[in-house]
């Protein structure tokens, strides 16, 4: 009786680990990274629906595919994602993006879509007299992370202004130092000037007594890329994915209001960020929210990494944009 009570046991588990791998195997998961930025506006808006059941890209990407969200402080780190073959999508700035395509000699990296331009800006004490590059000798300036988009934004603005920056130093110190750390060094004085995205210059700005020096209206800030490796195995969901990335844009640019209040939910859920929705509202107009992206535009990214030492050589961008 007892052996066959084991042996009726031993089916049962068998039946339920074999309808477990058979549901595991049927379910496609999409991995997608992006950063607790507002220029991010997509990424944070989707999540925040999925937590209410509106799942916004799996609804649209077919059934058994869910998506897998993955944060980062800042590109490089979701670059170094990609090559390890850990991410499939990332919300980027366009550096990060274009140094990656680079080192990978155009094998690892595409720009599928837009997401955000402008939203990013130079801060600087407010009661500082700093106006023009060669005042900001001697001084620190912080960025993200070490090569992302505003670190080279930095570095090459500075230069261009006839000061010697290098990697490690030169006549100004740039600092790369995370958001949230940025903010508290800014408000003790141990930082002259922040150049980073929203909402922390909205922030620098409201709880730091910082204004804006020099601002990005135009400049691209945010890119949906693709390693080339999901574009070869999965195209049809890239080009869903995209499809639904671009609708997104679409229906934010319609509902501001709702977006908006999505996107602070979305900052305290999941990064114990709590904005005010005035916060929220006032580097709202700073981004132009757009999915589309042209190759001419990531002329200048180049120029700028070449100049601050980033890129040697001037890659091939022929392969960089791909909608799939």
């Amino acid at each position: 009786m007892r052996r066959g009570w084991r042996i009726g046991l031993a089916v049962v588990v068998s039946w339920l680990v074999t309808q477990s791998s058979g549901h595991a195997q049927g379910t496609t998961a999409v991995r997608v990274g992006h950063f607790p930025n507002i220029t991010h506006v997509q990424a944070l808006v989707a999540r925040a629906m999925e937590r209410q059941g509106r799942n916004w890209f799996a609804d649209r990407l077919g059934p058994g595919v869910r998506i897998e969200w993955y944060a980062y402080n800042a590109g490089p780190s979701a670059m170094e994602a990609i090559f390890a073959k850990s991410l499939d999508l990332a919300y980027v700035g366009p550096n990060p993006a274009l140094n990656a395509y680079a080192r990978s000699r155009g094998s690892e990296v595409r720009v599928v879509a837009g997401a955000v331009n402008g939203g990013s800006a130079l801060v600087v004490q407010g009661d500082s007299r700093l106006s023009k590059p060669a005042d900001f000798k001697g001084k620190r300036i912080a960025t993200p992370q070490f090569g992302n988009t505003q670190d080279v934004a930095a570095r090459a603005w500075l230069v261009a202004g006839g000061l010697r920056i290098t990697q490690t130093g030169g006549d100004a110190q740039v600092v790369p130092t995370s958001n949230p750390d940025q903010l508290s060094l800014f408000k003790s004085r141990q930082l002259d000037a922040v150049w980073t995205v929203e909402p922390w210059v909205s922030r620098l700005e409201s709880e730091a007594g910082g204004k804006v020096l020099v601002e990005e209206n135009d400049a691209i800030t945010t890119v949906l890329v693709s390693s080339a490796d999901f574009l070869g195995r999965s195209r049809d969901l890239a080009r869903r994915f995209v499809a639904a990335h671009r609708e997104l844009t679409e229906w934010i640019r319609q509902n501001p209001d709702e977006a908006q209040r999505l996107v602070r939910e979305e900052l305290r859920a999941s990064f114990r960020i709590d904005m005010a929705p005035e916060l929220v509202a006032r580097a709202w107009p700073r981004m132009q929210i757009t999915p589309d992206v042209a190759l001419s535009a990531f002329q200048s990214f180049v120029s700028s990494a070449q100049a601050v030492g980033f890129l040697r050589d001037t890659p091939d961008l022929g392969r960089l944009i791909e909608e799939p």
